[in-house]
C-alpha cells in the first residue's frame, strides 16, 4: 500500500496553530495572574519605578491605583486594542513579557499625562526592564 502524501504546508500550518494556541494560553494565564495579584504587583511596580528614578510623582498611592486598574483590565481588553497598544514597543526585546510590554506602553503613552506624575525618566528599554523585574513572576515556568 502506498504511503499517503503529507503536504508540507499542512504540517506547517498545524505546527503554527499549536504554537499560537500555547502562546494564547500562556498569555491568558498571565493576564489572570495579573488581575488576581493586581494590588501586590501595583505596589511593587510603583516602588520599583520610584527606586530606579523612572517616575517622579506627587502621590504614589494614586499611581498604584492606576496600575491596579490597568492590571485588572488586561484580561478583558480587546485583541485589536492590545495589539495597537503593543505595536510601537514590539521590537523592544527579543522575547517580551506581554504584560511588561503593555505596562511600558501605558506609562509612555498614558501615565505621562496623569495629574500626579511630575516626570518620567529613562528610555523605553529602561522602563521595560524595571517593570519586567517585577512582572517576570507572571511568566509560566
Amino acid at each position: 500500500m502506498a504511503k499517503a502524501h503529507v503536504s508540507h504546508t499542512r504540517t506547517t500550518d498545524k505546527t503554527i496553530r499549536a504554537i499560537d494556541r500555547k502562546r494564547e494560553q500562556e498569555r491568558r494565564k498571565m493576564f489572570i495572574l495579573a488581575r488576581d495579584n493586581s494590588e501586590t504587583l501595583a505596589t511593587k511596580l510603583v516602588q520599583r519605578l520610584i527606586d530606579r528614578d523612572i517616575i517622579e510623582t506627587t502621590s504614589s498611592n494614586n499611581i498604584q491605583i492606576v496600575f491596579e486598574k490597568q492590571l485588572r483590565k488586561l484580561i478583558d481588553i480587546d485583541e485589536f486594542d492590545l495589539q495597537l497598544k503593543l505595536a510601537p514597543a514590539r521590537t523592544l526585546v527579543q522575547d517580551p513579557n506581554i504584560v511588561s510590554l503593555y505596562m511600558t506602553q501605558f506609562i509612555i503613552e498614558d501615565l505621562i499625562e496623569h495629574k500626579d506624575i511630575q516626570d518620567i525618566f529613562g528610555e523605553d528599554l529602561d522602563i521595560y526592564r524595571s517593570l519586567d523585574s517585577v512582572l517576570h513572576a507572571l511568566r509560566p515556568k
